[in-house]
């Protein structure tokens, strides 16, 4: 089973990511890993830690001479700011420095619910591993996937439909290579005239010492009919999309398709009819007209494009803290902010596309196995020719 696990402090020396499950013989270099964790260091509105970090994937383990081994793949990606925590994050005990303690909370963080939880007196041993910056070893961990799924014709982009309070008009035909579109933009929005108000909002939560919050689109293209099942809850491939997205920092809801709007209309509203077309063969020889289920029925995909919306929550260390209590006198205090991103909808989006491409080269594998690339894509194309040759059953 095709699955992911990262290591690592915000802080501390370097992040780990590890993949298990990979396929041996896929095509794979530094440069394939490096592009995605780019992608996720860009926005509008982000802090100075993306000043001082230029992420760089060393492979560790499971590579070699350009190709996977089909071992587990570990990768390191170093912090540079490290070399300005070290004597906070240095794991020696040393007695009696009050340095090294935060015991001031922050509203809407699991700050106060870890220290909680974990029976720690410091914040700090919660916040570090709490940080969207673990985000970083997740996207190396799924760039290999994103290689991976390729190899099949499966592509993935986002863009950002709405930030502070700021819809963006979402073109009736997406760009045929989305992120090289989106990424154009310093918010990876695809609405000129919006970009420049969600600009002018961010400038101005910025001096309110404040932040914001937004939703982004992910779209994955290519992907065949019959990935995930119907048969049992954990196999649902929504259900599975969902958990992925959700686990991403700061967001409180995934919609798929239509999403919530779905609940406001009626079923001749909402369900997607279907034509036949021959053309379509990793759709099973047909077509919707609409996509309004993003691609997923039952837990299934359809052969459309799954659609799925990641919402983001206003980062929770502002500028201009909230009210909250010092843990050790348990007198009222303001939440400390060391330094905060405005926004990092933007970042948001490219993570919520790693962790789409995880689950959905998770998915294939269950479907059609294979410990090398050349037997899975012998598995795969051979149930390919099955939908374009199946007649009468």
């Amino acid at each position: 089973m095709l699955r992911f696990t990262t290591a690592g402090e915000s802080h501390g020396p370097a992040l780990v990511s590890i993949l298990e499950g990979m396929v041996a013989g896929l095509p794979l270099v530094t440069a394939d890993v490096d592009a995605q964790l780019a992608r996720r260091q860009q926005g509008y509105g982000r802090g100075r830690r993306m000043t001082i970090e230029s992420d760089h994937a060393e492979f560790l383990s499971g590579v070699r001479a350009g190709e996977t081994l089909g071992s587990p793949i570990a990768m390191l990606i170093q912090n540079r700011d490290w070399k300005n925590w070290q004597e906070i994050m240095d794991p020696a005990p040393r007695e009696g420095d009050p340095e090294r303690k935060r015991t001031v909370t922050r509203p809407g963080h699991v700050d106060l619910s870890g220290m909680l939880k974990y029976d720690r007196g410091d914040a700090r041993d919660v916040l570090e591993r709490a940080s969207a910056r673990e985000t970083t070893a997740r996207v190396a961990a799924a760039a290999v996937c994103r290689r991976f799924l390729s190899e099949f014709g499966i592509t993935l982009g986002s863009h950002v439909v709405h930030l502070g309070g700021v819809d963006a008009k979402r073109p009736d035909k997406l760009p045929a290579d989305l992120n090289a579109a989106a990424d154009a933009s310093p918010l990876r929005t695809l609405d000129e005239a919006a970009e420049k108000e969600m600009v002018a909002r961010i400038d101005a939560a910025k001096a309110d010492g404040n932040t914001l919050g937004g939703i982004a689109e992910v779209i994955c293209d290519g992907v065949p009919v019959g990935l995930g099942s119907h048969v049992s809850w954990d196999r649902k491939l929504d259900g599975r999309l969902a958990a992925a997205i959700m686990s991403i920092p700061a967001v409180k809801a995934v919609e798929i398709g239509l999403g919530v709007e779905a609940a406001r209309r009626k079923g001749s509203d909402v369900h997607d009819e279907i034509d036949s077309d021959e053309r379509n063969v990793r759709a099973g020889r047909v077509r919707r007209r609409t996509n309004r289920a993003g691609g997923l029925e039952g837990g299934v995909t359809n052969g459309e494009q799954i659609v799925l919306r990641a919402s983001m929550k206003p980062i929770s260390t502002l500028m201009r803290p909230l009210g909250t209590i010092e843990m050790k006198t348990r007198e009222p205090a303001q939440a400390v902010a060391e330094r905060s991103d405005v926004t990092a909808v933007p970042a948001m989006g490219v993570i919520a596309e790693a962790m789409t491409a995880f689950v959905i080269a998770q998915a294939l594998l269950e479907k059609f196995g294979g410990d090398s690339l050349g037997e899975t894509r012998r598995n795969f194309e051979n149930y390919v020719a099955g939908l374009r040759d199946r007649h009468g059953r």
